[in-house]
């Protein structure tokens, strides 16, 4: 498949390295590049486009490929209303383009074991589900004008911890409330947590201010509990399944411990191209809950 990627500050560059000999322009209007904007570059030259910019040029850009028959990569968060992300799936549809999201999440290890445990029923009725993701990031989004606005971190990381509850349960049947937001060295927000009081009782809390970065999840259920502690590329990573013991009493423990780079983006890059090679489906459905929850949030 042949590729151009659009935008080459850091996302750009993790794409490029992992896409190689796909790639067949780079475009950025600033930084070092083949092209400076993506008219420029043959529509007969590519396939599809890895879009890595900012968050308000991004659905005109997505419609226009898509409509040509452009497969689309478009790093996360993707943010509109609901009309502008319904245009991109109508024309994606009528032209059999795939428009696939970024969340690179869903191709740790231990995120794929947490789903196949939940979806295996081991774990019985799930009681209760806490994710902490904290990156120490505050810094260079205060020095960024367009990244330092808005609603900060909960857009930013938010939209991974929401997906990632999306991957592994599905929308949960209770609204997310914010319950506490701080502005402790940005203009935006750079800590939040999220709770939701529904037949799973979930804490979502997220920050810029982690200068270690860490990730850790939770689950408490009727028979046993799982556990992540952080991400591959922060490693070493380790997953924790306990089988509860009636009517008390230490839990038998498996426990798996991973030291590896981190594989999600060339696992999430194959993924991309075998919907594009096998027609899809793209996973814009997904944006329209995030959207809806994050506008709620920001309200």
């Amino acid at each position: 498949m042949r590729v151009v990627i659009v935008g080459m500050g850091v996302q750009g560059a993790k794409r490029l390295a992992v896409a190689g000999s796909d790639v067949v322009a780079t475009v950025d209007p600033v930084r070092p590049a083949d092209y400076r904007d993506l008219a420029d570059v043959s529509g007969q030259a590519y396939d599809a486009a890895l879009l890595c910019i900012p968050d308000d040029p991004k659905l005109a850009l997505m419609t226009d490929l898509v409509q040509r028959g452009k497969h689309v990569l478009v790093e996360k968060p993707v943010l509109g209303d609901d009309t502008a992300i319904r245009r991109v799936i109508d024309a994606a549809a009528a032209t059999g383009a795939v428009c696939y999201t970024a969340y690179n999440h869903r191709f740790e290890p231990h995120f794929v074991r947490m789903k196949a445990l939940l979806d295996s029923g081991a774990l019985g009725r799930i009681y209760t589900v806490r994710l902490f993701y904290g990156n120490g990031t505050a810094r260079l989004v205060r020095e960024s004008a367009w990244r330092d606005s808005g609603s900060g971190v909960l857009a930013d990381l938010g939209s991974h911890v929401l997906d990632t509850i999306h991957f592994w349960l599905g929308a949960p049947d209770a609204p997310f409330r914010l319950t506490m937001s701080n502005r402790f060295e940005n203009r935006s927000p750079d800590h939040v947590v999220l709770t939701s009081a529904g037949t799973v009782a979930m804490q979502l809390e997220m920050t810029m201010l982690s200068w270690r970065n860490h990730f850790t999840c939770d689950i408490l259920a009727e028979h046993g509990s799982a556990h992540i502690e952080s991400l591959c590329k922060w490693g070493p990573s380790t997953f924790r399944h306990r089988r509860r013991v009636l009517p008390a009493g230490r839990p038998p423990e498996e426990t798996e411990t991973l030291v590896q780079d981190d594989p999600t983006w060339a696992a999430e890059y194959d993924h991309f191209k075998h919907l594009c090679k096998t027609g899809g489906p793209g996973n814009l459905a997904n944006d329209l809950w995030i959207n809806a929850t994050l506008r709620t949030l920001e309200a």
